[in-house]
């Protein structure tokens, strides 16, 4: 990987992107410690430390800790992803969303555009359910209209901005612009782990010293298990058959389709976060329900400390996994474009055998790499259950562990792919 980084800085337009990524990373962190008016700073760090372990502290971890501070970015990159699970998932469903996506460049310009629209709704709406939370809390030092539509236009611009600075990561940078945006607010906490990491071990205590070792160890073992799954993949046998052309002949060379277990990357993950957390976010608009009642018993089942958000977080993974999957990996064309080439797979028929066949193998790889993805982010959860909340911090961290290695291996890759199309004698070598 450092390799791919190095050689990718010696070329000039890779260094642009990489440098223009970088400068917009900034940008966003700029925007995290932006403060919004009208907002009592002591009460809502008072407010925010009581939600240690809870839907709020993943919120927080998405936003780069803007969330708990209220600041212009506090929405994340949240709108963003919802939306175009939206739009996706409309795809599907209105065929003359499915005919403008099937219409190249300029129908995936058009489905871009109603998903900026979308995004907008969604960070507005958001945005008003976030002013609810604070408002209902008494974090504020003025309720009047004015400083409502003030703060929830900063908020929905600043979900705007986001989107906006995740596409001109797309276009100008090294793309992925969602995700590196994920990857920078995950990083930032680095600082505060280390602390917390630290204190552990100079407590003194056995007990601390065997939390952070085992922390250490588990935390080394999910690394090295996730770049496994990442680097797994299960190769079919592709044949071409010879022909003539002219008085050369073509073809007759041996190949391999490869089906990668973690296709899908870190998006099953985001997608299953992000509905998971509709709940939460839905319960901004009211004032907390009384203790014992039905709402606080149904937000209950949302919680980072209840077996039910364990197990839904788990099937809901399997579920984005095949989605995406269906998405991205179109096996009918693929044995199309075998069967145009003259190539096919040994004992398989072409056309719609191999298409099946092709399916029926991805189906397998796909709930193999997703129940890894699951076990991954759901573990953590388990611990904390157990441990009564205690270890509050860990609730999440299977999520961002994955999230990080996913986006770093994800970005390897395609500047390794950038490099091949380019060339590049140093890299091919």
């Amino acid at each position: 990987m450092f390799k791919t980084l190095v050689n990718a800085w010696k070329v000039a337009d890779l260094r642009k992107k990489m440098l223009f990524t970088a400068l917009v990373i900034v940008i966003y962190r700029i925007g995290v410690a932006i403060p919004i008016p009208y907002l009592d700073s002591n009460m809502l760090s008072s407010y925010m430390a009581l939600t240690d372990g809870s839907i709020f502290q993943y919120l927080n971890i998405l936003s780069g800790d803007a969330f708990s501070h209220a600041t212009l970015f506090a929405l994340g990159v949240s709108p963003y992803i919802t939306a175009s699970i939206v739009m996706q998932l409309l795809t599907i469903a209105i065929p003359a969303l499915e005919n403008m996506a099937k219409d190249g460049q300029d129908g995936q310009k058009k489905i871009n555009q109603i998903t900026r629209y979308v995004t907008v709704g969604l960070g507005l709406i958001t945005a008003f359910g976030y002013y609810m939370l604070l408002r209902n809390n008494n974090l504020l030092i003025d309720n009047s209209i004015f400083a409502a539509a003030v703060m929830i236009m900063c908020y929905c611009a600043g979900s705007s901005l986001v989107m906006w600075l995740a596409e001109k990561v797309n276009d100008h940078g090294i793309g992925n612009g969602i995700s590196m945006i994920l990857l920078a607010n995950i990083v930032s906490r680095g600082p505060s782990i280390l602390s917390t990491f630290w204190s552990y071990l100079t407590s003194g205590k056995a007990t601390g010293i065997i939390i952070a070792a085992s922390t250490l160890i588990i935390g080394l073992a999910m690394i090295v298990f996730i770049v496994f799954t990442n680097d797994s993949e299960r190769r079919l046998p592709i044949q071409y058959a010879k022909k003539v052309v002219g008085r050369k002949m073509y073809g007759g060379q041996n190949s391999s389709l490869p089906l990668k277990l973690m296709m899908t990357g870190v998006m099953p993950i985001i997608f299953a976060n992000s509905i998971i957390t509709i709940p939460a976010t839905v319960a901004l608009f009211f004032p907390t329900p009384a203790e014992g009642s039905f709402w606080d018993k149904f937000l209950n089942l949302f919680s980072s400390g209840s077996w039910f958000y364990a197990v839904l977080t788990f099937i809901l993974i399997i579920v984005f996994a095949y989605f995406y999957t269906s998405l991205t990996f179109n096996p009918i064309e693929i044995a199309n474009n075998l069967k145009k080439n003259g190539g096919s797979i040994p004992g398989i028929r072409p056309g719609k055998p191999t298409a099946d066949y092709i399916t029926r193998i991805l189906n397998r790889i796909t709930l193999l790499g997703a129940l890894c993805l699951g076990v991954i982010a759901v573990v953590p959860m388990i611990a904390n259950i157990i441990s009564g909340g205690n270890l509050g911090g860990l609730a999440f961290s299977g999520n961002s562990i994955i999230i990080v290695v996913g986006v770093i291996l994800e970005t390897a890759r395609d500047l390794e792919s950038q490099l091949s199309m380019r060339h590049y004698k140093g890299f091919l070598e």
